[in-house]
């Protein structure tokens, strides 16, 4: 299989894929290391880590120059795009082509607008998704829908539930007959919900790990194909990294089991291209 199929081949429903999020070459070194087929990006991690707002079109570049010092590991790699990062369907799918071209296997592209303003409109959304397609056909293209992220009431009223869902469905059923190979509902936690979408669905649902919500074995048994972590790497290694200063500010007992400094500088050995390999260190 090349992969393009690989990738695919990994999406199986009550076998799903877990997608761990990296935000830059060394986390995703990290998790390469420990044997994860497969490695995602993390839109926020990737830009807060630049400076960078998330989910304002602001990280471009930064997210290309990642994904092409991504796809020399040994892993598969779905990029998250944002809502795109182009003004036209044009520039989206010229992004997808170049993703493409470097290895990438798949990508994620949002319907949420900048600073909680809202949905896309689902005909331009789909547009978007055609051209990616018709420019990009092997890569995985998940179609993340943010109706259970930006459409949520804080009175969360059963009508309320049972419109979202239904929103949700026609986004759904839209973007998957524009070309999406995948739905990415962030957000959806409720089992009943969940297993009534993969039923019907008739593609690869994804969800989140939801905190305090149901495990990898409970969302494998409601029908999901991928569990993607998000931004909860990112976010755990800030409190890993504040929590260890501050155990050595008061003389407390650091982690066990951190990676030494030849430990790190073997992983990133490992990986790097050889004109940046260290003297002595085999191919």
């Amino acid at each position: 299989m090349n992969r393009f199929e690989a990738f695919r081949a990994l999406h199986r429903a009550g076998r799903p894929l877990f997608l761990p999020n990296a935000w830059d070459r060394a986390s995703a070194a990290a998790l390469a290391a420990r044997g994860f087929p497969a490695i995602g990006t993390t839109s926020l991690g990737v830009a807060a880590a630049a400076g960078l707002p998330d989910a304002a079109g602001a990280t471009r570049e930064t997210t290309l120059w990642l994904a092409r010092d991504l796809v020399r590991l040994p892993v598969l790699v779905s990029v998250d795009i944002e809502g795109g990062f182009g003004a036209t369907p044009e520039d989206v799918a010229e992004l997808a082509a170049d993703l493409e071209r470097l290895g990438v296997a798949g990508v994620n592209i949002e319907d949420g607008r900048p600073g909680g303003a809202g949905l896309a409109d689902p005909a331009l959304q789909c547009e978007l998704i055609t051209a990616m397609k018709r420019t990009a056909p092997g890569l995985f293209v998940n179609a993340r829908t943010d109706t259970y992220w930006l459409g949520a009431a804080e009175d969360d009223r059963a009508d309320d539930r049972a419109e979202r869902a239904e929103e949700t469905r026609r986004r759904a059923a839209a973007y998957l007959a524009a070309g999406a190979d995948g739905i990415f509902v962030p957000g959806l936690a409720d089992e009943g919900a969940i297993a009534a979408l993969a039923d019907g669905l008739g593609a690869p649902l994804n969800v989140l790990l939801p905190q305090g919500g149901p495990g990898l074995s409970r969302l494998a048994a409601l029908g999901v194909s991928r569990v993607s972590t998000g931004s909860l790497l990112f976010r755990a290694a800030l409190h890993a990294a504040v929590d260890s200063a501050c155990r050595a500010l008061e003389g407390a007992p650091l982690p066990a089991g951190l990676p030494s400094y030849a430990d790190a500088q073997d992983l990133a050995a490992a990986y790097a291209p050889p004109s940046t390999r260290r003297p002595g260190r085999p191919g």
